[in-house]
């Protein structure tokens, strides 16, 4: 299942592209309301990594590479590796973070090396016109190949299905969690944390493999 559909990936890129085009490197910029909803989603993330060692990390769906700036401030010791369909998004990471020597960003969905952990925010919210049904299929490939990619863990969030409804948009797509952790644990590892308790009209999933 590690194949992502060419077709989606193109419409993903472009809407992205579009973003950072129109708002810059904001949060807009990769379709946040927030700086502060942004970091809230980094420090549910980050939760994979055992942060009082030194460890590597792969970002899927990097954007412009603020998640690499959040974890400098946090004064973690990582080594860092964005990926993202947006060639223009990949442009501007590594013009903005040229004089650091703990990372690396490269435009596309093939990683170079398996870090310990890999982690991908916000990547399987908008679906815009493709069904349900095909968009699934678009995130289980997307999981699979963040666990292909990974040594220790995973983590990835997506829009919850308990969303209030007079809110919820059809471009977007709402996840069922109960279907996502049964699947994260069936297929992963027995030890998988679901996190839906920090205010986000969405969920964490952490998989943890060894």
């Amino acid at each position: 299942m590690n194949n992502l559909p060419a077709s989606i990936q193109q419409k993903v890129c472009d809407y992205y592209t579009d973003k950072v085009l129109t708002f810059g490197e904001t949060p807009k910029g990769v379709d946040w309301n927030s700086r502060q909803s942004q970091e809230l989603r980094f420090d549910q993330l980050l939760k994979i990594c055992d942060q009082d060692i030194d460890f590597s990390l792969n970002d899927f769906g990097c954007g412009y590479g603020y998640l690499f700036e959040y974890m400098q401030q946090k004064n973690l010791k990582f080594r860092y590796a964005g990926f993202d369909l947006s060639e223009e998004m990949i442009q501007r990471s590594r013009k903005r973070y040229a004089s650091a020597n703990n990372c690396q960003f490269f435009s596309g969905s093939d990683f170079s090396d398996i870090a310990d952990y890999t982690v991908a925010s916000g990547i399987l919210n908008v679906k815009l016109h493709h069904s349900d049904v095909d968009w699934e299929q678009y995130a289980l490939n997307t999981i699979h190949k963040l666990n292909d990619s990974s040594q220790k863990g995973f983590a990835f969030n997506v829009l919850t299905r308990y969303s209030d409804k007079e809110y919820m948009r059809a471009d977007l797509y709402y996840a069922d969690p109960c279907f996502y952790f049964d699947y994260c644990k069936r297929n992963f590892s027995r030890n998988v944390a679901l996190l839906h308790d920090y205010g986000l009209y969405e969920f964490t999933m952490l998989v943890r493999k060894i």
